[in-house]
């Protein structure tokens, strides 16, 4: 009787929607048109959708930042000249942006905050950071980014890491989407691929550079790549910085609303140079090159080593531990209205170029002409005016300073204040301010050489002129690659600036400065991830034979809470209650250690969830007695480490198979478990860590 009165009523639901045979025709047609489509796969679907989406919304908040940066402009110009006014306009303006973008991000959500490329590379070894990809956290880094982006030069902090971070997000949620379209079950290994197609697409439409961009991430963000996701990464990064171009051109109409706007011109390059094609550098200067690339990494350590003291400090400090802690926009407001005074352009600022943008830095570092001749030459070359990108490096002129003394100021102050920059609260990227800092150190390098050779330099026949702004290409690259342990850095210069003509010096000092600073410090995201305490696996950086002589045995955990197939409701509830692992490892028997299986700690509760207490009241009815063995499903070990396994190999295995605990086995006899905080551990005993 119930289920004919159930029946009736679904039937009486079904019957009163109208047109029955048709919405059946229109389900059955939208079936045939996804199968069709998701025929040659539904990857590339996905992968498309999220390029082009990252590539308009790099476009948009690099549309909006330059709308607001030429309203800080207009601000300060049309203040006038009385000097309280210009420093209240200059300071106020970033110190307000920077507190909103503070304070906007951090209520939303904590995980807003800073670059987001040390938590990623975590999350690509396999361990979990619960909310960090949530879709919520979106909105709060695009608002906060966009307002940190808009403090301009004075605050000296780039876009590249949370760009990285949003398109991680949208990966995410995009693959959450496909499993309800295609109704499959959601896997690690497809969020994984999803993951590292994204963190090329947050570099490609950040430069427009998909080669270099699929290059980069790589290499900043993965010990181990498979080559089965090498496609996915190249197809989205291609579809970001296509459409990222595509759409500067279809907006270059309105680029006379917006003079100096930070987006470019054409589709061919981001960043405007004329570097001569022809003879761009003698072979004698090679050994110029190679002293950048040491300079780049003799810096780059001591920016390295100083950023992750000044990281720790301000975390262990009273003072701005507590602003940190329960103030953060506080925080945020006094560091840059140190800054903004710093740069303010009547006073230090005038040495500094500080009116210059981001974007202006760069395209007056790359300038090819040589500044030293142009000084000379001021009263021709000073009726080009400042609007005009040939005219920039005016801003590098000082009556009272010669260019060098300018460059060398701007060198020495900008490295305290891009290190008190990454303490800040807020999204922020901190590639494109090493980028900017190493094309400084270059065209100061570039522009002594041309001092010392102004007739030029020749191996053979005539001389050719000194071109500085090949230095500043290859002290950019040298610098930013150093300071994230990075190569492709090389190709990124060529591929923004449409240059490869200097392509060989570049990857010469590049190389130059890794050599140094890989063997001295880590790189920039690992430091962060030290400092922050993120549970990531140290690169092995030693070579030395004591390293590959360090045995599992000696840093494994040897108390392990184990658990026997004979064993019930008692036993498994003090295992319980022992510890709070994920899984716990049972034997055949008390006697017998001889290793079965785990077991998932949600299944034990479940187990004492279905058995009576044996101090329970008589009344209760659940089962009295049942064994561990019969009631739980025992997955069966599908990896195990011998006592005598090195370092090296168990750290590989960590890394390759994103592992988080395995378990040592002596003749098939449990004897420990290794997890990643005893690999750490071992890497300190056989001194191997970074």
């Amino acid at each position: 009787g119930e289920k004919e009165e159930e029946e009736k009523v679904l039937v009486s639901e079904q019957s009163w929607r109208p047109c029955p045979k048709a919405r059946r025709k229109i389900r059955g047609c939208l079936e045939w048109v996804k199968r069709q489509l998701f025929r040659v796969g539904e990857d590339w679907y996905f992968l498309f959708i999220l390029g082009v989406l990252m590539a308009t919304i790099s476009f948009m908040v690099d549309l909006l930042i330059a709308r607001l940066y030429e309203a800080h402009r207009w601000l300060y110009q049309e203040v006038g000249d009385v000097l309280v006014l210009k420093y209240l306009s200059w300071v106020m303006y970033p110190t307000a942006l920077a507190a909103f973008s503070t304070g906007f991000s951090q209520s939303i959500t904590p995980y807003s905050g800073g670059s987001g490329i040390p938590e990623l590379k975590v999350i690509l070894t396999g361990v979990v950071l619960e909310d960090y990809l949530a879709i919520q956290n979106f909105g709060a880094k695009v608002v906060g980014l966009t307002c940190t982006l808009a403090c301009g030069s004075t605050v000296f902090l780039g876009k590249l890491g949370p760009f990285v971070h949003l398109s991680a997000m949208a990966a995410a949620y995009l693959g959450k989407m496909r499993t309800s379209v295609t109704r499959e079950y959601e896997n690690k290994f497809k969020q994984n691929e999803m993951l590292v197609a994204a963190q090329a697409v947050g570099v490609a439409t950040v430069f427009g550079a998909p080669i270099s961009g699929v290059l980069l991430s790589i290499e900043v963000m993965s010990s181990h790549f498979a080559v089965r996701d090498y496609w996915r990464g190249f197809f989205a990064a291609t579809c970001g910085a296509f459409m990222f171009r595509l759409l500067a051109v279809f907006n270059s109409e309105q680029r006379s609303l917006v003079p100096l706007s930070p987006l470019p011109e054409t589709i061919a390059a981001i960043f405007k140079s004329d570097l001569r094609i022809d003879f761009p550098f003698d072979l004698l200067e090679t050994f110029f090159f190679v002293i950048l690339g040491v300079i780049c990494g003799i810096v780059a350590c001591a920016y390295l080593f100083c950023q992750r003291w000044l990281l720790a400090a301000v975390t262990k400090n009273r003072l701005t531990a507590k602003l940190l802690a329960t103030d953060k926009p506080v925080y945020s407001v006094l560091v840059v209205l140190l800054l903004a005074s710093v740069t303010f352009p009547p006073g230090l600022g005038q040495l500094m170029a500080s009116r210059l943008t981001m974007k202006e830095y760069l395209t007056s570092l790359f300038d090819n002409r040589t500044w030293g001749v142009l000084v000379a030459n001021a009263s021709s070359a000073g009726d080009i005016p400042r609007t005009d990108p040939r005219g920039l490096w005016q801003d590098w002129d000082h009556p009272n300073a010669t260019i060098f003394g300018t460059l060398a100021f701007f060198i020495v102050m900008k490295f305290w204040m891009l290190i008190l920059a990454t303490t800040l609260p807020l999204p922020a990227g901190y590639f494109m301010p090493i980028f900017v800092y190493g094309a400084a150190i270059g065209r100061l390098v570039g522009e002594t050489v041309a001092l010392l050779f102004p007739e030029g330099l020749s191996s053979e026949g005539t001389p050719r002129p000194i071109v500085p702004g090949g230095y500043a290409l290859a002290g950019a690259a040298a610098f930013s690659g150093s300071v994230t342990h990075a190569i492709s850095t090389a190709l990124l210069v060529c591929e923004a600036t449409g240059h490869l003509s200097h392509v060989l010096p570049v990857i010469l000092a590049v190389l130059v400065a890794n050599a140094i600073t890989q063997k001295n410090q880590p790189s920039f995201y690992d430091g962060t991830i030290i400092v922050k305490k993120l549970p990531y696996l140290p690169p092995i950086r030693s070579r030395h034979m004591a390293s590959y002589q360090v045995v599992v045995e000696e840093f494994m955990e040897r108390h392990v809470v184990t658990l026997a197939k004979g064993d019930g409701f008692k036993e498994v509830l003090v295992a319980l209650d022992a510890s709070s692992d994920a899984e716990y490892p049972v034997v055949e028997s008390a006697g017998s250690p001889a290793l079965v299986g785990t077991v998932r700690r949600a299944q034990l509760v479940t187990f004492l969830q279905s058995h009576k207490h044996p101090q329970a009241p008589p009344g209760e009815k659940l089962a009295a007695a049942g064994t561990l063995g019969d009631n739980c499903a025992i997955e069966p070990i599908m990896l195990q480490l011998s006592p005598w396994t090195s370092l090296h190999q168990a750290h590989h295995l960590f890394e390759l198979l994103k592992l988080q605990r395995i378990f040592v086995t002596r003749c098939g006899e449990l004897v420990g478990a290794v997890s990643r905080a005893e690999v750490r551990r071992g890497h300190k005993r056989g001194g191997t860590g970074s």
